[in-house]
């Protein structure tokens, strides 16, 4: 079974960190005018063995630059306002630093630690 959870996002340029099930996938972003706010939607899966992974989430206004590395997921539109607030994935540890091969921890083995 899965489910659909939604998230607020906040602009800016300090990324919004969720908390989100190994296997969840964005469907949807949208800017909701009664919050003045970006949210997303995410599709999880209800699996009680799945494990929970921390991801990253940058809302970027129109014109404003972002590392080559973010992955674009979608434009909220303002539908009152002429601002649209562009929604980009941050890459995962390993994405960011350039790694892979053997003896590397992939973005979806990394574990939330007290030191992390």
């Amino acid at each position: 079974m899965k489910t659909i959870h939604k998230f607020r996002l906040e602009a800016g340029k300090e990324p919004t960190t969720l908390l989100l099930r190994e296997g969840f996938r964005v469907v949807r972003c949208e800017y909701l005018v009664p919050d003045k706010s970006v949210y997303l939607w995410v599709e999880q899966p209800l699996s009680v063995g799945a494990r929970t992974l921390e991801r990253q989430f940058r809302v970027a206004y129109s014109g404003e630059p972002v590392p080559d590395n973010y992955e674009y997921l979608g434009t909220a539109l303002d539908p009152f306002g002429p601002e649209a607030y562009h929604v980009f994935a941050l890459p995962t540890a390993e994405r960011e630093l350039g790694m892979s091969g053997a003896g590397v921890i992939s973005g979806s083995d990394w574990r939330q630690t007290a030191l992390s």
